[in-house]
């Protein structure tokens, strides 16, 4: 047989290996009965789920015809993943504020050529939005500043 939308299959294959690896890690804990579930009850199913969708988009990809894998491009990946770690490291010492205002800023060299008009407004509404919901509205205790 031979794959003619390899889009649909390896998206498949992704959703078989994720739906397969929930339903695998969930069985370490007890399932429980449809009326009385158990903590393993929900990712099992849903992993089993996944799991079939993923066989249909497995059997979509040698029946239909579709666009090839786009090239996948890790330096977006990697700053972004760089960001958010340095996002969580920075948090507790310097505070929620200037760890937001870096994260964005780190975040927009990810798309290639940051455009600097942009960074500035949405760091501040970030920072500020970020402060607003989860420093006062849930009442998290986050430092917002690092002299605090």
């Amino acid at each position: 047989m031979r794959i003619t939308a390899p889009k649909d299959f390896w998206a498949g294959v992704m959703f078989v290996a994720i739906g397969v690896g929930f339903a695998w890690v969930a069985q370490n804990y007890p399932m429980g009965t449809a009326v009385r579930m158990g903590p393993a009850y929900f990712p099992t199913i849903l992993g089993v789920l996944l799991a079939i969708l993923g066989l249909m988009l497995v059997f979509r990809g040698f029946v239909l015809t579709g666009d090839a894998v786009p090239t996948f491009h890790f330096r977006p990946l990697i700053v972004m993943i760089v960001s958010l770690i340095l996002f969580g490291v920075m948090l507790r010492p310097v505070g929620l504020i200037a760890s937001i205002l870096t994260l964005v800023v780190i975040s927009m060299l990810a798309g290639g050529r940051p455009q600097i008009k942009a960074i500035l407004p949405l760091s501040v509404f970030l920072a500020v939005f970020s402060v607003l919901v989860f420093h006062y509205g849930l009442g998290l205790p986050f430092k917002l500043w690092p002299w605090e």
